[in-house]
């Protein structure tokens, strides 16, 4: 055999017996990659398949298996009484190859990678946590009735709709947009036809459809300062220009806002129980910020994700209920008030953009996923959603009473917390001038998830805190908890220093 061919195969074909790939894999992968590297030229001929298997002391069918996968995938050429050759159909500048004495260099792509826009956008704070004492957002799980859940989706499974199988409305399975027609109109005061109701698979995609709806780029966009990461990630995402507005004790303040950026186009609040800070919407600030909508042309996406959780009275009306100029979107998800896993929310259209919003959710998604919308038709139908909310609104109030004890115990100044009526989490505040991002690192070694205020401020922080989620913690962890978070501050502020917190 040429000793080009046997001298450039001899370094890569190592078999190794006891490997658990399969000996022909081994070779025909080794050959390939010669192939690739450039160690085998086009037109070089490969050795007898008879004398390599004797080489190599495996059978010669192990060598034909390898030598047939490689002609099959077209880097093997055969030649009938010559034998086989590397093909000449190659591309002149492979993969991996690099370039010999005396042959030209040849320009090279840049190694390929996401354009700017997308490494812009992925390099983006998500505001993700992991599921551990205190993550916010995380709702109680193991208290979930999933029989219930199982029976209604085995009912819904036994004898599948075909409608269920081989497409879907995309606003939703019809039967569920009345469901939580009817549930907001009670709950939540919202003032709606199911016609306006579309269903999807949380609050990013309904953010993602209002701004595919109604942002062109470069389109300003008001957003809570400080606010949910995930919201700035997504208008910036469709090319949205965000403006961070700041919020105080009665929520977005909407004077601010119109001297920052007067023609917004969009404004994204949470204004029944804001994030991060947890405040409520005043009654002002709501009929403000609606004059504005009507009088520029805007329109408010509400953003009402945990307002089940009151624990005062009941939940506050949406501000969606005041509008009577069609110019709120109202958006609710079953993330908090089920689990997260099942990717079902909801949003409340205008009665103008229906027919919009319903085109470009055809051409996003098609359709959301039929037969959990068919159960969660049966979840709401008897009763079972409105128990479990009921069950788990007393639970969290013990639980974020006991957070509360917990952290006033062992911290008191240095983290100062006070109840809230609202919510799943609370806001720990540290002393001026905390480094509450370094704090929030040493407890997620500690294994503890506190994220710090601090991060969800697009621009400079205006206060330094812990975010403290309590819902999904049960009560034997959450002093434990505590203790091991009241470790990490006491080291990061030595009793020395101690600072009264305002």
């Amino acid at each position: 055999m040429p000793k080009r061919a046997a001298s450039a195969l001899a370094p890569a074909l190592q078999i190794e017996r006891r490997a658990g790939e399969p000996l022909h894999r081994q070779i025909y992968f080794a050959i390939r990659q010669a192939i690739l590297n450039g160690s085998l030229r086009p037109g070089v001929r490969l050795p007898a398949t008879r004398g390599l298997a004797r080489q190599l002391a495996v059978s010669r069918n192990t060598v034909m298996s390898a030598f047939e996968q490689l002609h099959a995938e077209g880097y093997v050429d055969g030649r009938v009484g010559a034998g086989s050759f590397v093909s000449h159909r190659l591309p002149a500048v492979v993969p991996g190859a690099r370039a010999r004495p005396g042959q030209s260099s040849v320009l090279r792509p840049a190694r390929p990678g996401p354009s700017a826009r997308g490494a812009r956008l992925a390099g983006l704070d998500r505001g993700r946590t992991r599921a551990r004492a205190f993550s916010p957002g995380v709702p109680e799980l193991e208290q979930f009735p999933f029989d219930d859940w199982a029976r209604l989706l085995a009912r819904r499974w036994r004898r599948p709709r075909r409608a269920f199988l081989v497409g879907g409305d995309p606003a939703g399975y019809r039967p569920l947009c009345q469901a939580i027609a009817d549930y907001l109109a009670s709950a939540r005061a919202v003032a709606c036809r199911p016609e306006q109701v579309i269903v999807v698979s949380g609050t990013q995609q309904a953010l993602d459809l209002a701004a595919r709806v109604l942002i062109d780029p470069g389109d300003p966009v008001w957003i809570e300062e400080p606010g949910y990461p995930p919201t700035r990630a997504v208008l910036v995402a469709a090319g949205a220009r965000p403006v961070p507005v700041p919020v105080d004790d009665e929520g977005l303040n909407v004077v601010h806002g119109r001297s920052l950026e007067p023609a917004a186009r969009l404004i994204a609040v949470s204004p029944s129980h804001q994030f991060p800070l947890g405040v409520t919407m005043s009654l002002q600030r709501r009929l403000e910020l609606l004059e504005w909508a009507r009088a520029a042309g805007g329109f408010v996406l509400e953003d009402d994700y945990d307002s089940e959780y009151r624990y005062a009275g009941r939940p506050l009306a949406a501000l969606q209920g005041l509008d009577r100029d069609g110019r709120v979107i109202y958006v609710g998800t079953m993330s908090k008030v089920m689990f997260p896993g099942l990717r079902v929310g909801y949003m409340v259209v205008p009665e103008q953009l229906i027919d919009a919003f319903l085109a470009v959710r055809a051409l996003v998604d098609a359709h959301p996923s039929s037969i959990a919308q068919a159960a969660l038709v049966d979840f709401i139908g008897e009763g079972h959603l409105a128990a479990h909310i009921r069950r788990m609104r007393a639970l969290y109030a013990e639980r974020q009473t006991l957070l509360v004890a917990a952290i006033r115990a062992r911290l008191g100044e240095r983290l100062a917390v006070a109840p809230s009526a609202a919510g799943m989490h609370l806001v720990g505040r540290l002393a001026p001038g905390s480094d509450d991002r370094a704090i929030a690192h040493a407890a997620g070694e500690a294994g503890v998830e506190a994220p710090a205020l601090s991060s969800y401020y697009h621009g400079p922080a205006a206060a330094r805190g812990l975010l403290l989620g309590y819902a999904g913690v049960p009560e034997p962890a959450i002093t434990p908890a505590a203790a091991r978070l009241a470790l990490v501050i006491e080291r990061a502020q030595p009793s020395a220093n101690r600072q009264h917190v305002g």
